[in-house]
């Protein structure tokens, strides 16, 4: 498989300044047929490939993303002219989100450690105190719980807004400029994650809704968008989490809409999930993804040719 001359495999998972320049000149050279002018039109979904998620030493780093990262880059080049549309989210943090330590107490004044789960039993009886929105959150637990079939996790802080953490993954953005020069197709980006009131996994939805809030409800727009695709491929970081919710969502909105369902291919080996000293994300993404397949979802791998 060729790839670009700029490109360099070894580079994927550090920090450097991306050389729009080159990747650009590269897509030119190509001589590619616009992506408006594409018959079967293909959509990408990059969920959540940043240097937090992807690097080494990223603050919520994902064992594998970078050979995962890896293979969706040089997918991407070998694929170029039968990608119409690329979307790219960004998991949007900011310091003070009901996940981050400094928004909860015990009962001793600590803050909790990264990966602890606080339960609505846990906040019911004054073991974790929030020191912000202190209705909200003791509601929030309890939805979370009843709705989500979930208990909030408290995270590392990562993808704060304004630090490279933030940044799309440099070897990628190159990849993402390489295509839009290519197709004369402007990428995508989704910001996510910023309402300080709820976790924010998928790229469509919070995981309890604010709808009081931008971005706090369904966004049936990008969806509505999506559908409107003949192939979607999705791929990114983590597997358990970010991919997982996103694949989730289209599920529960197309649910009704088999034809649409039948569109949606997970790349397998372009994500892996979150490590956890006690708890095995890996196997409830793997049952949840086995689920989905058998309610149509594809799933497909780099190295095999587009669906057609």
């Amino acid at each position: 498989m060729t790839h670009p001359d700029f490109y360099s495999p070894e580079a994927v998972g550090t920090l450097y300044a991306p050389d729009v320049t080159a990747a650009a000149a590269a897509g030119r050279a190509l001589n590619l047929s616009p992506a408006s002018a594409d018959k079967t039109r293909t959509a990408v979904l990059l969920i959540d490939m940043q240097v937090d998620f992807i690097h080494e030493d990223g603050a919520l780093s994902v064992p594998g993303a970078i050979a995962d990262t890896r293979r969706t880059i040089e997918w991407i080049y070998a694929n170029v002219g039968q990608i119409t549309t690329i979307f790219a989210s960004l998991d949007s943090h900011l310091p003070l989100q009901i996940f981050s330590p400094s928004w909860w107490v015990n009962a001793e004044g600590q803050a909790p450690q990264p990966y602890t789960v606080i339960t609505a039993q846990q906040v019911i009886d004054g073991m974790w105190q929030p020191l912000y929105e202190a209705d909200w959150s003791r509601e929030y637990v309890i939805k979370l719980e009843e709705q989500s079939k979930k208990q909030l996790m408290i995270w590392p802080y990562h993808t704060l807004i304004g630090t490279p953490g933030h940044n799309l993954t440099p070897a990628l953005y190159e990849a993402i400029a390489h295509h839009s020069a290519a197709r004369q197709a402007q990428p995508i980006l989704i910001n996510k994650g910023s309402v300080p009131r709820s976790e924010h996994y998928s790229i469509f939805e919070p995981e309890v809704k604010v709808d009081t809030l931008p971005h706090g409800g369904l966004d049936v727009v990008r969806l509505d968008e999506i559908a409107t695709y003949d192939r979607v491929y999705i791929a990114g970081q983590a597997k358990s989490h970010c991919v997982l919710e996103s694949v989730s969502s289209l599920m529960r909105y197309f649910e009704n809409e088999p034809e649409t369902i039948a569109k949606l291919n997970v790349l397998t080996d372009t994500m892996s999930s979150v490590a956890h000293p006690e708890i095995n994300f890996e196997a409830i993404a793997q049952s949840t993804f086995d689920r989905f397949a058998e309610y149509g979802l594809k799933r497909t791998t780099t190295t095999e040719a587009l669906k057609s």
